[in-house]
């Protein structure tokens, strides 16, 4: 007589994985995964930087009962704000809400956001002696609450809606370690490029690897893409780029899971963007700095995404209307084009402009 308890289980199982099936091809016919892969669709797909922020009424109102660190330290609230973002926008990804300075905290330096100061770092990197000192870590450990968060939020978004998983590049990660915080000059981090390369290349070398783990730390937890931030390349002369950072980048870039798309982003960039194309990504993020058909054209066959000046959001409805109908006519005969502003959502933007833009990109006909 057959062990019906065990042709139940083989029936669970099958049903278990016939709806991971269901729900993987739902993601990858997505507009946004689908433009990552630089294939056509009907639909240009558009999503937003920092689109969990204090542009919403509602994420200020949990992050008055919560310091910023904390918010990133919680899973259930991280979670929150990251599906209420996509659901209230309607954009066509999630990305999980974090800090790109979190590796720093989860490798000892020390790490607050002060009010008007921005992020601080308690234990700036300067020294042979802070090398020696930095410790092996874990990166999927010691960032635990990012994976639960990544977890969460997967498991909350619709099955059609990608997730997105980041960090920072290795110049910027290394820059904000080596300044201390915010900075206008890199006085700091140029200087050991400068007079300390072989320091500056063992640091970045050391940093590259903890973010190589994080990021695929990331994929494993639920993340259908991964964007690379470079928010600080731009102080860059391209000579430098070269010479101090590419290798890393690429480095990097080449090392993450290759089963989901890359976003490789940077501000500033217009002088940098062929390396950081050398260097790696599926997707180049360009800022409204430079126009978008000829820049793309330099670029080649690869993806782009941007590149609105995020204060056009703070113009009226009829002028955000005009400045992004101007991108979609310009990108509406090409495949590869993923929607963005060229940076994030300013904190005094209207949240009705923000759903406007959606709404035009969304309803505009190719």
């Amino acid at each position: 007589m057959p062990d019906s308890s065990k042709q139940n289980s083989v029936l669970d199982s099958s049903a278990t994985a016939k709806a991971a099936n269901d729900k993987n091809s739902q993601l990858q016919q997505s507009p946004f995964l689908k433009a990552c892969r630089k294939e056509a669709s009907e639909q240009t797909p558009v999503w937003l930087m920092r689109q969990a922020g204090r542009y919403m009424k509602e994420f200020r109102e949990i992050r008055s009962k919560v310091t910023f660190l904390e918010l990133c330290k919680n899973p259930e609230l991280a979670c929150e704000v990251t599906v209420h973002a996509q659901e209230t926008l309607g954009v066509d990804a999630a990305i999980i809400f974090a800090d790109i300075l979190l590796p720093l905290d989860a490798l000892g330096f020390g790490l607050d956001f002060v009010k008007g100061e921005g992020p601080v770092i308690a234990r700036p990197f300067r020294s042979d002696a802070d090398l020696k000192a930095m410790p092996e870590v874990n990166a999927a450990e010691s960032l635990s609450y990012v994976m639960q968060a990544l977890k969460l939020t997967r498991a909350g978004l619709k099955a059609n809606i990608p997730l997105i998983g980041f960090a920072a590049a290795p110049f910027t990660l290394a820059s904000y370690l080596i300044e201390g915080g915010g900075s206008r000059n890199y006085e700091n981090a140029k200087m050991m490029m400068y007079k300390r390369p072989e320091l500056w290349h063992a640091l970045m070398d050391r940093l590259v690897s903890f973010t190589i783990d994080y990021l695929n730390a990331q994929v494993e937890a639920g993340a259908q893409v991964l964007q690379v931030f470079d928010s600080w390349v731009g102080s860059l002369s391209p000579s430098d780029y070269r010479q101090y950072v590419q290798a890393h980048s690429k480095r990097l870039l080449e090392s993450l899971d290759k089963s989901v798309p890359v976003i490789h982003f940077g501000t500033g960039t217009s002088t940098l963007l062929p390396l950081m194309k050398e260097a790696g990504g599926d997707v180049i993020g360009l800022d409204w700095r430079v126009d978008l058909i000829s820049t793309w054209n330099s670029l080649g066959n690869v993806a782009v995404q941007g590149n609105l000046d995020p204060c056009v959001l703070l113009a009226d409805k009829e002028f955000i209307k005009l400045k992004v109908t101007e991108l979609l006519a310009q990108t509406a005969a090409r495949s590869g084009y993923i929607f963005n502003l060229g940076h994030g959502v300013l904190p005094p933007t209207d949240v009705d402009n923000v759903k406007y833009l959606v709404e035009i990109v969304h309803t505009y006909k190719k």
